[in-house]
């Protein structure tokens, strides 16, 4: 293709798709006359040149020139030309330096000369773009001097990191990786960045964009509180894109599809900043088509521990490994006086079936005898505890799970009810059956103390939506979530997280911790949550336990998408037919690898940055005489663009694939792997629903699958006959009977262990038995050479001074060995220190207060026999109260949560005489 072709039938296409007519003389202008002069100090002129375009502004003055070279050559030959031509066009008319940009047809290169490099583009700015361009160019600040709302980001960190994005501009940066532990206002200090480039003339469109919808509502309300005045994009109810706003707020899918599909409504160059919440590797897999369709200033955020960030996160922002722009870690954050997180602990449960599994082993007698009542075989339950909710689930379980996060859960104020709360289920199946149990256990609260919330739920989102009412509102209680709140979801009041699934993903994992992390604000209290010291972990997988071992997880690799699967396959196939002079086999695959091909998007960013190879292949010239090397430039061009093939019947795909498989496994005699692969296929052509009449159609087809003869006279023709009839049904295979799925039980659990788990920055996990054991150690070691410990043990009085001293020396052998953290493992904050030492010492033996005050009740209720259901609901309460806040006061108990029993409290339930004996109970109990 030469110049002039090019010209026609790439560029001027390209240029009208931004909005620029190359037959309108007030817009461009072709072959522009550049004048040259000898020198400033003549009038005279060199022999002309001629530009292949400029751009015009609306004032009919030169914005851009466009040097044009022909496809088959290099773009950048034209650089040096264009850039000459800019300059001199400046001389020439005495006015503003142009834009510049140079192309080959397939790469366009804009160039701000002086201003920034050059940088590969997709596209032409439109004349609105460059407009906006220049004024910015003419307007724009210093940043050193331009001031940041503290009202809006005031803290310390906050405004180092919005100064390393300014500084790296002054210095001609367009990529920031800013690395923010959850909680400490990533958002907050996004908008306090874009308010003062705004102000400052550097920016006038800005993108934020995130992962999910409750994300981007929860951004807009984030902009609209403190950046009101500058107009929004979406507004409630708006689908399509307005370009006349000034900040945008999208999800990746959905910026995704305007780039692909409303390229005309929206250039390559609408936005000046790009703002990119939770930038990890996941999101660059699939949307990283967003960021190089508009190739602006961007600026990535995450709270992604630096030390876990992978690599390619670091490469796409141009830093070095493990050097962000700007870094604030969690434990800076907690460990700031005051703090600016909140601190967590961690109770590790686990069950029998968790840790042996469940099998005739396992499974007690009773429930045994029930299964085989059921008409079940015990022998054939046997499933390892890593399988549940995968291939088995047990309702036990779950309920064991649900019983023990309402006995530790942090509670709200009136000490009976779990604070907000969110649990992370495996699936939607699990996350409904655990709203089940909370509904089965705890009915008087009619459905509402825990409810499912998941992403593809339409009644999660929006005011008064189910987000909203957790967010918002005393009730539900418990959010049971998939995916949809481990990242992102700003609830201050959060003060319990369970784990009821493994996780393997360390970034996720800090993510899923960062929901509780955040403090309370003390303008903005809830009723239900007035306090918050440490939020809690509920740990029912051994989660701590795993990243202690593996610090930065699980690498989960990712899938190949099913279109390269299938072309890759379709190729391997095309290549065995070469080898063997199949011309009938040749000729079949390489129609459907073409017809796979007409399946890109030719609006793709991926696809247009090789259009030179997709031309190339669509060239009926390229099919005939198909060799391998040929094959090759398909694998090696072609194959990878098959990622960005969207919107097609993925299913239908997939079991084309399994049928391909079958079909290359014949091909290279590979028995075992054949009849392993049909045997599969067979199966899934079963599960194919005849009830259905767009299924029965192909009835006869079914059915013969199913025989032995059809495959021991199968050929490429049959196969190619199942694809196309049936593999239009595959989407149907999972519309049959909904009772399948993982085996269900429900058989009685025990928990066979539990305690608490101190997970500090480091991943170093101290269990609440490892620290006893090595208190005890301590002790029993100092023992035998301490004089005091020698008294002690030999039954001898000591004085409050030698405690204080022994206290001192074992803290100095051990600063872990306080009173504090005694009381904390040994569950009694009222013991002294004397009482743990004698207490390891076997000297006496020091109850928890737990068991103190459980003992207590116990006995009084054992002493008033006479007690009716309401009395003992109130003193269970009334033992809840104590266990929860450690105190109590006369006046608490005409209060609620005891006016839940009856409106007077105590005096509504009990006798004068009644009332008296429960006040020396409590008296007796808080005194110990």
């Amino acid at each position: 293709m030469n110049e002039s072709t090019t010209r026609k039938e790439l560029i001027d296409v390209q240029l009208k798709q931004a909005g620029w007519d190359v037959n309108d003389y007030t817009q461009v202008v072709e072959e522009y006359v550049v004048d040259l002069k000898v020198s400033e100090s003549t009038d005279k002129y060199l022999n002309s040149q001629f530009s292949d375009y400029v751009l015009l502004g609306k004032n009919g003055k030169p914005l851009a020139v466009v040097e044009a070279k022909k496809s088959s050559k290099d773009a950048n030959t034209g650089r040096e030309q264009a850039k000459q031509y800019c300059y001199n066009i400046q001389k020439q008319t005495n006015d503003i330096l142009p834009f510049c940009f140079y192309t080959n047809g397939h790469d366009i290169f804009f160039w701000d000369l002086e201003n920034a490099p050059p940088r590969k583009v997709v596209g032409y700015p439109t004349r609105e773009d460059l407009e906006r361009y220049l004024y910015i160019r003419q307007a724009k600040k210093p940043l050193t001097s331009e001031f940041i709302n503290t009202n809006v980001a005031g803290r310390g960190y906050q405004l180092r990191a919005i100064r390393s994005v300014m500084d790296g501009l002054e210095q001609k940066r367009r990529t920031f990786l800013i690395v923010m532990a959850t909680g400490t206002g990533k958002t907050r200090t996004t908008i306090a960045l874009v308010e003062a480039l705004m102000r400052a003339g550097w920016a006038e469109k800005v993108l934020f964009l995130v992962d999910r919808i409750a994300l981007r509502d929860q951004a807009l309300e984030a902009f609209k509180e403190h950046l009101p005045n500058e107009p929004r994009w979406p507004k409630l109810g708006e689908k399509s894109i307005s370009k006349d706003r000034r900040v945008y707020v999208s999800t990746y899918p959905t910026m995704l599809n305007i780039v692909r599909d409303d390229k005309e409504t929206l250039s390559p160059h609408f936005f000046d900043l790009i703002v990119v919440d939770e930038s990890h590797r996941s999101i660059y897999n699939t949307y990283k088509e967003v960021l190089d369709y508009f190739n602006t200033i961007t600026v990535g955020l995450t709270a992604t521990p630096t030390d876990v960030i992978d690599h390619n996160t670091f490469k796409i922002f141009d830093c070095e490994d493990g050097l962000p722009s700007f870094a604030y870690t969690y434990e800076e954050a907690v460990n700031n006086i005051p703090p600016y997180l909140c601190n967590f602990q961690v109770m590790k449960i686990k069950t029998k079936f968790q840790s042996e599994g469940i099998s005739k082993r396992t499974v007690s007698l009773e429930d045994q005898k029930r299964l085989i009542l059921e008409g079940k075989e015990i022998a054939e339950v046997n499933f390892e505890g890593t399988e549940l909710e995968k291939k088995v689930t047990n309702k036990g379980t779950n309920t064991l799970i649900v019983k023990e996060f309402m006995e530790e859960s942090i509670k709200d104020s009136n000490g009976v009810l779990p604070g907000k709360t969110i649990f992370f289920c495996t699936s939607i199946p699990h996350a409904r059956r655990i709203e089940g149990i909370f509904d089965q256990l705890f009915p008087e609260f009619n459905g509402e103390l825990a409810k499912v919330m998941v992403s593809d739920d339409s009644r999660v989102y929006g005011k008064g939506g189910l987000l909203d009412q957790f967010k918002n509102k005393d009730f539900p209680r418990v959010a049971i979530s998939v995916d949809m709140l481990d990242t992102g979801i700003d609830i201050r009041e959060l003060v319990n997280l369970v784990f009821a699934k493994p996780v393997y993903s360390y970034t996720k994992f800090w993510q899923m911790i960062g929901r509780g992390t955040r403090l309370l604000e003390p303008t903005n209290m809830k009723s239900w949550c007035t306090k918050k010291d440490a939020f809690l972990i509920l740990d029912c997988w051994d989660n701590f336990e795993y990243f202690k071992l593996k610090p930065k997880g699980k690498e989960l690799k990712q899938a190949t998408p099913i279109p390269v699967k299938l072309f890759s396959l379709r190729l391997e196939k095309l290549n065995l037919a070469i080898e063997a002079d199949n011309i009938e086999i040749q000729v079949e695959e390489a129609i459907r690898l073409q017809n796979q091909i007409e399946l890109l998007p030719l609006n793709s960013i991926v696809v247009k940055d090789n259009s030179s190879a997709v031309v190339k292949v669509n060239d009926s010239i390229f099919w005939k005489d198909l060799t391998l090397e040929k094959l090759e430039y398909l694998k090696t061009e072609i194959e990878p663009l098959m990622r960005t093939i969207s919107g097609v019947d993925y299913k239908a795909m997939r079991f084309e694939k399994d049928v391909l498989e079958v079909s290359l496994a014949k091909l290279k005699n590979e028995e075992v792997k054949y009849v392993m692969l049909k045997d599969a296929l067979i199966e899934r052509i079963s599960d194919l629903p005849l009830s259905l009449n767009v299924v029965l159609k192909e009835q006869s087809l079914i059915k013969e699958t199913q025989r032995v003869h059809f495959w021991s006279n199968i050929n490429e023709e049959k196969l190619n006959n199942l694809i196309d009839k049936l593999s239009p049904l595959a989407r149907y295979i999972d519309n049959r009977d909904l009772n399948t799925g993982p085996a269900k039980f429900n058989f009685e659990d025990e928990l066979i262990s539990k305690e608490m788990v101190e997970f500090g920055p480091e991943n170093e996990a101290v269990s609440i038995t490892r620290y006893r054991e090595m208190v005890e150690e301590k002790v029993r070691e100092l023992t035998e050479s301490n004089p005091i410990l020698k008294k002690i043990k030999e039954g001898i009085s000591i004085t409050e001074d030698e405690v204080g001293l022994l206290a001192k020396e074992l803290h100095e052998e051990n600063p872990h060995i306080t009173i504090g953290l005694l009381q904390r493992v040994y569950q009694n904050r009222r013991a002294k220190f004397i009482q743990f030492i004698k207490h390891i010492l076997g000297l006496e033996v020091l109850e928890t207060f737990n068991e103190s005050v459980a003992n207590a009740f116990n006995t009084f209720i054992t002493e008033h026999s006479n007690l009716s259901s309401r009395q003992l609901q109130f003193l269970d309460i009334l033992k809840k109260y104590i266990l929860e806040k450690g105190n109590l006061e006369k006046k608490n108990l005409i209060e609620s949560p005891f006016t839940m029993i009856h409106p007077e409290g105590i005096r509504g339930v009990f006798s004068m005489k009644e009332i008296n004996d429960i006040l020396q109970l409590t008296n007796k109990i808080l005194a110990a």
